[in-house]
């Protein structure tokens, strides 16, 4: 059996509650020289089913690869390159099941990254520059919502919450799973400042709001796949 220099099981039941203080986590090595990584959920060694922020040194890079269950990431800070081009802060990218590359940072990044967690079916590649694309009013008064992807039932999108906004209980059939932008995300069962990931399962309802504010990344609808895949 393999024995592996990082967890294999990190928040791996996607039925469990979950909530992540990302900055208080350890960077892990990663099998490439100047990438590192905080584990948010992981099932899985080497190759696995994972959600995580990697961050890349300046001049480093990662080895050719395919992803085999697909790739989702959003650039928080620096600029990650690869052979299709260039995604600054903001940038929003889905490489779908069975697409390749090889990725590095010249000036060095950080990045939010979900991999081995598409429909195969699902063959649109994405890639959105958020910081300039317009926002959309959202279901209540002081929410904008700017959608990033939709397929099924999962839906990905950013959404900024004015401050003293709330949003009435509901439940999610699917799941949601929030990484915290800026600002500070609340609910019933605490309050998620900038950089928590949190993960409420499918069934699962909250009433959220935002005293001061918020920037959040979202998505919903998607767990219930993710634990059958």
């Amino acid at each position: 059996m393999a024995v592996f220099p990082f967890p294999t099981d990190v928040h791996a039941d996607l039925g469990q509650r979950a909530v992540v203080d990302s900055d208080a986590l350890p960077w892990l090595p990663s099998p490439l020289a100047g990438v590192e990584r905080r584990l948010l959920d992981r099932d899985g060694g080497e190759v696995a089913r994972a959600t995580s922020l990697v961050r890349y040194a300046p001049a480093s890079s990662f080895s050719p690869h395919r992803h085999g269950g697909g790739e989702e990431f959003l650039v928080l800070e620096g600029v990650f390159s690869d052979e299709h081009g260039d995604y600054g802060p903001g940038t929003y990218v889905r490489n779908p099941v069975g697409s390749a590359h090889a990725p590095f940072s010249a000036a060095g990044c950080t990045i939010l990254v979900k991999l081995r967690q598409m429909d195969p079916a699902d063959q649109t590649r994405v890639v959105i520059d958020t910081r300039r694309s317009v926002f959309v009013p959202g279901l209540v008064a002081g929410l904008t919502v700017l959608p990033l992807h939709g397929f099924g039932t999962e839906q990905v999108a950013l959404v900024r919450w004015q401050p003293d906004t709330r949003f009435p209980l509901h439940a999610h059939p699917g799941g949601e799973e929030i990484f915290v932008l800026d600002g500070v995300f609340e609910d019933e069962q605490g309050a998620y400042p900038a950089g928590t990931w949190l993960r409420n399962p499918p069934g699962s309802r909250h009433a959220p709001f935002s005293g001061s504010g918020c920037l959040i990344w979202v998505k919903t609808g998607h767990l219930g796949q993710a634990s059958s895949a």
